[in-house]
């Protein structure tokens, strides 16, 4: 009863109702009340989908036959792989899977279908790309799998009761071979994905709050009465950002090389350049912020709105594929993921700018693109 009687006392009341007016009156806040944990469970429910589905699988059919087509036809039939193409080399293959066209591949020999005709155990290679470890894993274990009910099917059906023996051993064996990353370290794929996130989340929290504290303390109107231009002020607040956190890269890549032995396959100076325009994006991403904020505050709630969909969307810490289609579509505006691409593909792959220049120049195309729009946005407000 005393509670009751504290709400409707005509002290309390009132300041109540003034207080729910002026936050519906703040269009912005509300907007920033109900859109972000919205938007970020409906895509943490959909990133965080560790189920892995549509492996693209690489094929080799040395053997041609009647048995390699059975075998490679469970494979598709299990729902989980899809053959994405046919190769004539296992070199050519493996060149496919070093530029992440293939998550595995199958080498089926020529003398497969001779081996089950002799009753002897026929062998079948699968190769496997380490660099998501827990996607290797469970793409190696599906494939066991599938092999294991090829067989008990055969078993079953008695179309081979010769190449069996007394144990009902298996006629197809699979050879699982993991590249890249042997060990299978989860470390190796989630650390070479969040180098990129942190200097992306990084610039964009140190640009927006540079930004706005030069609102807050009134300093923007001190500097507009300098002899110097918009462009000449926004210059001279980007580069001591860029130049600190470059510094970072070298940090990162030092850190994890020691801390998780994480190898160093290919160019540093490509992963270097290709982290500047991480660095540059993420203080594009700040500034474009902090041209919609005037508080510190607000740059927070707003930094909550961009910086997780940027993570979850990213492939950073959690494989792109288990999303849908649709949501990994939208992940290609994303600068964190084709640092990542880049990052993988150098440390751990060892490949060069012959493969990875498409990621280069999206990386680019964003950062130049959130760069313009930020340096438009401040240059009109200064104006």
């Amino acid at each position: 009863m005393r509670f009751l009687r504290f709400l409707t006392d005509n002290r309390f009341w009132p300041l109540f109702v003034k207080e729910m007016r002026q936050i519906k009156r703040n269009r912005k806040l509300v907007m920033m009340l109900i859109m972000p944990p919205t938007v970020n469970l409906v895509l943490l429910g959909f990133a965080m989908n560790s189920e892995v589905k549509n492996v693209k699988l690489g094929v080799v059919d040395y053997s041609r036959t009647a048995e390699s087509r059975e075998l490679l036809s469970a494979f598709v039939e299990s729902g989980s792989f899809q053959i994405a193409e046919t190769y004539p080399s296992t070199e050519e293959l493996g060149r496919s899977l070093s530029e992440g066209k293939l998550d595995a591949g199958v080498v089926v020999p020529q003398d497969f279908a001779r081996l089950r005709a002799r009753g002897q155990t026929a062998e079948v290679q699968i190769l496997a790309d380490g660099v998501d470890s827990n996607r290797a894993g469970i793409a190696a274990g599906y494939a066991m799998r599938v092999v294991g009910a090829l067989n008990e099917r055969l078993g079953r059906e008695g179309v081979a009761a010769r190449t069996t023996d007394a144990k009902g051993g298996a006629k197809v064996e699979p050879r699982v071979a993991v590249l890249y990353n042997p060990g299978l370290r989860t470390s190796w794929f989630i650390v070479t994905g969040t180098i990129g996130l942190l200097m992306v989340m990084i610039g964009s929290l140190v640009a927006s709050a540079s930004m706005v504290n030069e609102k807050e303390s009134g300093t923007i109107e001190q500097l507009l009465m300098t002899p110097a231009n918009s462009t000449e002020i926004i210059s001279a607040k980007v580069a001591p950002i860029m130049l600190l956190l470059s510094g970072d890269i070298l940090l990162a890549v030092g850190v994890v090389r020691v801390v998780f032995d994480l190898p160093v396959r290919g160019s540093l100076l490509l992963l270097y350049f290709a982290g500047m325009l991480c660095v540059l994006a993420g203080i594009g991403i700040g500034t474009f912020i902090a041209t919609f904020t005037r508080s510190q505050t607000q740059t927070q709630l707003m930094g909550f709105f961009v910086n997780p969909p940027l993570s979850m969307l990213s492939g950073a810490t959690t494989p792109l594929e288990g999303m849908p289609v649709w949501m990994q579509q939208v992940s290609y505006m994303n600068p964190v993921r084709h640092f990542s691409t880049i990052a993988r593909g150098v440390l751990l792959k060892g490949v060069g700018l012959d493969v990875l220049y498409p990621n280069l120049l999206a990386l680019t195309a964003f950062t130049l693109v959130i760069v313009g729009a930020s340096v438009w946005r401040f240059r009109k407000q200064l104006s």
